[in-house]
């Protein structure tokens, strides 16, 4: 049985469909997260009415720029929903710069406090802006639930950075791509105890389905390419990474 660490459920057409080839594919968990207030109402609407689905409430950066107090009071709001596992995403993306660098650092701050107030984990985002990340996150009283790199893309150094600031780190389609050697790389020597698997649906569908919509299903294929470059079983990468899951977000 595999977990989905990481899909927004909430931007996927036809759900029970997709629910139902998760369930088939042996999918047991999906961990929805969440991109804005809206979004974050609706996927933890769509957690309250399936067992196997919870919820992380956040501001994604490239929303950040809506972020105010008024919001980030209703995402609090959110957080003490049993559903609700993590504060995410947040984070920094410096590529599409869709909200300013001062905005997207301020937000990515006030969730971090969140996640220390709630005693919930965080789930990051980032995108050419490591060096920023690395620096607030040693910089913040990050809470012992740390959080986790979502869709990570950086070579093994660069994690282990993560790795020594408490961070999990969670791999997506992206592994599958030819030209991913230093993800897979990465990904062969982080410590078992701190890997996920995820999909980013509905994006970055991995290999054969690259270029189409992604969904939880396709979760299987991260976790084959994770299996194969560590050298193990797929029921062992499987196991492994469910377990790191379940700890992280605290899935009962």
């Amino acid at each position: 049985m595999l977990i989905d660490s990481h899909a927004h459920l909430d931007s996927l057409e036809e759900l029970p469909g997709v629910l139902k080839r998760a369930r088939e594919a042996g999918i047991e968990r999906i961990v929805a997260i969440s991109s804005s207030l809206s979004s974050s109402v609706e996927t933890l609407g769509i957690a309250r009415t399936n067992e196997s689905i919870y919820a992380a409430v956040g501001i994604h950066p490239h929303n950040a720029n809506t972020t105010n107090k008024e919001v980030m009071g209703e995402i609090e709001s959110l957080l003490v929903e049993p559903k609700v596992v993590a504060v995410g995403e947040t984070g920094l993306d410096y590529f599409y710069m869709n909200s300013e660098k001062e905005i997207q650092i301020r937000s990515l701050v006030e969730h971090i406090e969140l996640g220390n107030k709630h005693e919930l984990p965080i789930v990051i985002h980032v995108r050419d802006a490591d060096q920023d990340l690395s620096a607030i996150l040693r910089a913040e009283d990050v809470s012992s639930k740390t959080g986790v790199i979502h869709c990570f893309t950086g070579d093994f150094p660069q994690a282990k950075e993560y790795l020594d600031l408490g961070f999990y780190i969670s791999f997506s389609g992206i592994i599958t791509f030819k030209k991913s050697e230093e993800i897979r790389d990465a990904a062969k020597n982080i410590p078992e105890d701190r890997i996920l698997l995820e999909t980013d649906s509905p994006y970055l569908a991995p290999v054969p389905y690259r270029g189409k919509k992604n969904e939880p299903s396709y979760v299987r294929l991260v976790a084959e390419t994770v299996a194969r470059v560590r050298g193990v079983a797929l029921e062992e990468i499987a196991e492994i990474t469910s377990a790191n899951t379940e700890r992280l977000f605290n899935l009962i």
